[in-house]
């Protein structure tokens, strides 16, 4: 397979025909002919490498990425790792405390943009929500790596690969009010903030200086921090939070604190999954828990595969075939 270029033909469009060098008179009309036919096929080729079907490297890189939202319900498979009480890829301080937690690829982990969310799986044994806070790197759409318990609510960890069906989590029941956590090097010149407790996917983050001037616009990283990479101030600041389905909030008195998370009195909706009244308030002064370090990139954990049986391991698909070959 080429590279996509086009063929490229030598045709002199920059003479008229009379100007053009006469044709041998030894040339035979069935040689000019096959010549005109080959010519012709070429031309063909080309036009449709330009303006024909898409070739199926650029069709999967096509492929949207966004995280999983609404009421719609996926199929898929499972398998199970360990994050060993890290927060994931999303730079939580932590796994969660109950441990169910779930990695996506990287189409539906949408670079940072699942991070936070919940979702509802069902598997062979049942049925367990899960927190997305990790990327799984080598998945693919609809293969969700879950923590090892929540796999074994779904299924016996015996069997290492299920099938499984799973939908996001509207406004799901909140574990309290936003936590805000600066990052370490921050500063006036370099802003960057992790929103923590939102229960759905996040929209957007806006900061502004204070309680006046304009509202900046933050770049989701994927490592679940929102960046203004020239900065927002000293602080300390008001940020106004929005969520995929529309609720939204403004939380006043976050200070230019690097590394230390910061409890805000506000919830992201109210109770019940009703939308939360668009309010202030200040944060309160910083908890003494210690901060977690954020995980830039998801290490290598081992899936457990090896006791599945061999008709359930993994087959590898022409379509990731194609794009590690379109990779390369």
């Amino acid at each position: 397979m080429t590279d996509g270029s086009a063929v490229d033909i030598t045709i002199d469009l920059d003479h008229p025909a009379e100007d053009r060098p006469a044709p041998s008179s030894g040339a035979k009309p069935w040689l000019v002919a096959a010549g005109v036919t080959v010519l012709a096929a070429t031309l063909g080729l080309t036009l449709t490498l330009r303006s024909g079907s898409t070739p199926a490297c650029a069709a999967g890189r096509a492929l949207a990425a966004a995280p999983p939202t609404g009421t719609a319900t996926h199929s898929g498979k499972a398998t199970f790792y360990d994050s060993n009480g890290a927060g994931g890829n999303c730079s939580n301080p932590a796994a969660p405390a109950n441990r169910l937690y779930v990695a996506l690829g990287p189409t539906e982990y949408s670079a940072g943009a699942a991070c936070g969310g919940f979702l509802d799986v069902v598997g062979p044994k049942g049925t367990v929500r899960v927190l997305i806070m990790d990327q799984c790197p080598e998945c693919e759409p609809g293969h969700l790596d879950l923590s090892r318990e929540a796999f074994a609510r779904i299924a016996d960890p015996a069997q290492g690969l299920v099938p499984v069906t799973y939908r996001a989590v509207v406004n799901p029941p909140l574990p309290g009010p936003l936590t805000f956590r600066i990052k370490e090097g921050a500063s006036q010149w370099w802003f960057a903030v992790r929103v923590g407790n939102h229960g759905n996917p996040l929209r957007s983050v806006e900061v502004r200086q204070g309680d006046s001037g304009p509202w900046q616009s933050t770049a989701r990283q994927d490592y679940n921090y929102w960046l203004i990479a020239s900065g927002a101030g000293p602080g300390p600041f008001n940020l106004r939070i929005s969520d995929v389905y529309g609720n939204r909030v403004t939380v006043g008195g976050i200070r230019m604190a690097p590394g230390q998370v910061q409890n805000s009195t506000v919830h992201m909706y109210a109770p019940g999954g009703g939308v939360a009244p668009r309010r202030s308030a200040s944060a309160r002064p910083p908890s003494n828990r210690p901060a977690g370090t954020p995980t830039p990139t998801r290490r290598p954990v081992e899936v457990a595969r090896t006791s599945a049986p061999p008709t359930a391991a993994p087959t590898t698909s022409s379509a990731r075939a194609n794009a590690r070959w379109c990779a390369g």
